[in-house]
């Protein structure tokens, strides 16, 4: 009697915690370094992924969200997704370029024609690659959410012209790719880490810098510079990233639900930065900013094309040629 109440309350207690153990939620700490406003393009990506999260497994992930650099600018934060310290992070293309150099892509100025272009490349094969790059360096790369094509603010004058933007100091990502194309258009890049940049600008340290409508706004430079030229120069593509530690850490069954999770979020995510564009646009001008047109794109993508040899080898020349030969269809 006594033999089988034992085995019955083993049997009780291995099956408690077999339920414990399913229930138990995984936390994410979800990190990005722009700010958490409802129109911020960084913040719609984490905030969907959360929720898609939710609706695919219930009750199973715990996301804290960490946004306006509190853990960090995002090489510190990439750093801490291949420890293991940081879950997952909302990370701009160009700084997981000095993790895996075929980022380097979607920096290539004047190479799209539009978003949906973009989207295309980077659904398929193309971003397919890039991602599959992340892992050996301890990162899954869950998909390409955005932030759209970047644009030039600046406190000089409008930009028309390769001629209006000879001289102005502006403010790059702390990426050689990025001071190559603007010293080839003529302007005088500053690298700069986007902690520093505000104060820069409105300091006059920087005439201006390149960003993202959504950026711009969601991060009050209306209140600091005077013009806005779209120059769509290059297309902000964010991954939406999680630790290989994390990911390993999964049961099949998440794993599975954080790669759906995170296909919807990216749909929700681009459709809704799409529909806050024209919006944003009428806020900065509403704010004070002056916008214009670039006249001739042509002119502009003529100064750059030994970019596109200087970096062919680093990103990989048949990543490159399977991309131009997408984007010229």
């Amino acid at each position: 009697m006594r033999f089988t109440t034992s085995i019955l309350a083993s049997a009780t207690a291995a099956a408690l915690l077999a339920a414990t153990a399913a229930n138990a939620q995984t936390t994410l700490r979800l990190g990005w370094t722009t700010s958490d406003s409802e129109t911020d393009p960084y913040a719609i990506a984490a905030r969907y992924f959360a929720e898609e999260l939710e609706n695919e497994a219930p009750g199973a992930f715990d996301v804290r969200y960490f946004p306006s650099n509190e853990l960090g600018d995002e090489s510190e934060m990439l750093q801490g997704m291949q420890l293991g310290t940081l879950d997952a992070g909302v990370i701009t293309g160009t700084q997981i370029a000095t993790v895996s150099s075929a980022f380097q892509l979607n920096d290539l100025p004047f190479l799209y024609e539009d978003n949906a272009q973009a989207q295309r490349v980077l659904d398929g094969e193309v971003g397919e690659t890039m991602l599959a790059s992340l892992e050996p360096e301890g990162i899954v790369g869950l998909g390409f959410a955005e932030a759209g094509f970047r644009h030039t603010i600046n406190n000089r004058g409008p930009i028309y012209s390769p001629d209006d933007i000879s001289g102005l100091r502006m403010r790059v990502q702390p990426s050689d790719l990025f001071i190559d194309s603007f010293r080839a258009i003529g302007a005088n890049p500053v690298p700069m880490a986007w902690s520093d940049v505000f104060t820069a600008v409105q300091q006059g340290t920087v005439d201006g810098l390149e960003i993202p409508l959504a950026v711009i706004y969601a991060n009050n430079y209306p209140d600091v510079t005077d013009y806005l030229s779209l120059t769509s120069h290059s297309y902000n593509a964010l991954g939406l990233l999680v630790s290989k530690q994390t990911y390993d850490g999964l049961s099949e069954e998440h794993q599975e639900a954080m790669q759906t999770a995170a296909r919807s979020a990216i749909e929700r995510q681009r459709q809704t930065v799409a529909e806050n564009n024209d919006q944003i646009a009428q806020n900065i001008e509403d704010a004070g900013m002056e916008i214009n047109e670039i006249d001739d794109v042509e002119a502009f993508r003529a100064l750059v094309e030994g970019v596109y040899d200087e970096y062919r080898d680093a990103i990989g020349g048949d990543l490159l040629d399977m991309a131009l030969e997408q984007v010229s269809e």
